[in-house]
């Protein structure tokens, strides 16, 4: 399939596949594009008998093949995974565009950075941590090692589905693992087009990745409660993940979660606003607002508030919501009209308690049908203690916060439940290392946000999960660690 026949194609078929085998079965669902609100496509809806196939051909690659013991194999895997997906870049970047209405030179930077990231594991199977070796008295030796933790159930969300699929899949390969992926129905011919790379890679033995689509809740319950799969993965909504810690405490299953957020950028009084400006811009059309990173809460230093407001209100008032392949558009639609239409309701009760500054809302007009395009919103609010400052709203919907000092700053940006990312802007660096050091996030950045790298971690702190994502921790997060112990029969 090609870019050309993306264009000529009226509907395509989404498909799961299982263990190298392409899988038809399942209730057919419609997959929408949000920008016109037409169907493109539809796909086979996996249910539990896909993902007990799927857990079935993991567990028997992992425990019956050489898999997870050849590091070098796995490299080279990986490293055609990533030269498979780099072929088809323009192709996956255009569908992701279409099925889950991020613009397209998102959805060509997520597909192109993960190619980097997949070369990154690919590296990292080569420089696997060999653990210690000592002895520790006469004849006495004693050895740690790291080995792969077996299968894996990696759980998607259709935001990011391509770099948040392979964020999981790249490492847990490296380490050895074989693998489950559940990614969403909102995304399913992207993900087929994910399935049809995995399928042609042909280093990656059959059984090692199972690719399953669904618009139901059967595939992922199915994963966290089958005592053959050793860990889930999972990336979205808090509350989803709480509920994945709660099954998962049955089969004391090994959970990376990595959930909601509500980043703050705080601004202080001698910030390069040219620099804040930008950035707060990006942090809230960056994926349409639908981004667990969104700059969501803007924190600006008192004696700035009169200066920065205007200057916000009119460059997010000038902000334009197009179809996700208009290159004149600044964020593209919401994932669905139902989304655009919880967002408009929250920003309406929040007209109870805030200050409305940018009144957004959804749209429909000519260019842009269906109901899933949102004009940004900002509100102005002076208390902690509200929805719309505490909870995820995944859309283009902003606050502005005013704080006194640097205590105050560090007391509103931690005044949330979550504690994936923040963000600092000023020119004097030990006020950016004070403050940062206090901030409970796993992402912190200064006169910066959104700024990641395959080579570091990524994490949350408080309800924002647990576990470790990119970087040389994240192999770690798929493996397990066995003490070997050996006596000489001489010993003592």
């Amino acid at each position: 399939m090609t870019a050309q026949t993306l264009e000529a194609t009226d509907r395509l078929a989404g498909r799961n596949l299982i263990a190298g085998e392409w899988n038809d079965a399942g209730e057919r669902l419609e997959t929408i594009n949000p920008s016109t609100g037409s169907v493109l496509g539809t796909y086979a809806s996996a249910g539990e008998a896909q993902a007990r196939a799927a857990i079935a051909a993991a567990r028997d690659t992992f425990d019956n093949t050489q898999w997870s013991r050849d590091p070098r194999i796995r490299s080279r895997a990986i490293h055609e995974l990533a030269d498979r997906l780099e072929e088809r870049v323009d192709e996956v970047a255009l569908m992701l565009s279409r099925e889950n209405g991020k613009r397209l030179p998102e959805t060509t930077w997520e597909v192109s950075t993960t190619v980097d990231w997949l070369r990154y594991a690919a590296a990292s199977a080569l420089v696997l941590d060999g653990g210690r070796s000592s002895e520790v008295s006469p004849g006495v030796y004693f050895q740690t090692g790291r080995e792969a933790m077996g299968v894996i159930g990696i759980i998607t969300p259709w935001n990011s589905p391509v770099i948040l699929s392979m964020r999981s899949i790249g490492p847990a390969l490296a380490a050895g693992c074989t693998m489950v992926v559940k990614m969403p129905g909102q995304t399913a011919l992207t993900n087929t087009l994910v399935a049809e790379i995995v399928a042609s890679t042909q280093s990656i033995p059959p059984g090692v990745i199972s690719i399953l689509t669904e618009g139901g809740n059967e595939v992922a319950p199915t994963l966290v409660a089958s005592p053959d799969v050793d860990m889930i993965s999972y990336t979205g909504s808090t509350h989803v993940g709480r509920a994945i810690a709660a099954a998962g405490a049955a089969t004391l299953k090994r959970l990376s979660l990595e959930l909601g957020g509500k980043t703050p950028l705080v601004i202080f009084d001698d910030a390069d606003l040219d620099v804040v400006m930008n950035n707060v811009i990006a942090a809230t059309c960056l994926m349409n607002g639908q981004f667990c990173l969104t700059g969501s809460r803007i924190l600006v230093q008192r004696s700035i508030a009169d200066r920065l407001r205007p200057m916000i209100i009119e460059a997010i008032s000038n902000l334009r919501a197009a179809p996700s392949e208009d290159p004149t558009g600044d964020l593209g639609p919401l994932i669905d009209a139902a989304s655009a239409q919880r967002v408009d309701e929250i920003v309406s009760s929040a007209e109870k308690y805030a200050k409305v500054l940018v009144r957004g809302g959804v749209v429909v007009d000519d260019e842009r049908p269906g109901g899933a395009f949102y004009q940004p919103s900002l509100l102005e609010v002076d208390r902690l203690d509200v929805p719309v400052v505490q909870d995820e709203l995944f859309g283009p919907v902003q606050t502005f916060e005013i704080f006194d000092d640097e205590a105050d700053a560090v007391r509103m940006a931690n005044g949330t439940s979550f504690g994936l990312g923040a963000a600092v802007f000023t020119t004097d660096e030990w006020k950016a290392r004070r403050v940062t050091r206090n901030m409970r996030a796993g992402f912190v950045w200064t006169n910066c946000w959104g700024v990641i790298h395959e080579a570091f971690e990524e994490g949350g702190l408080k309800q924002s999960g647990y576990g470790l994502l990119c970087g040389p921790s994240a192999i770690t997060e798929f493996q397990d660690t066995k003490l070997y112990a050996q006596v000489a029969p001489t010993a003592g």
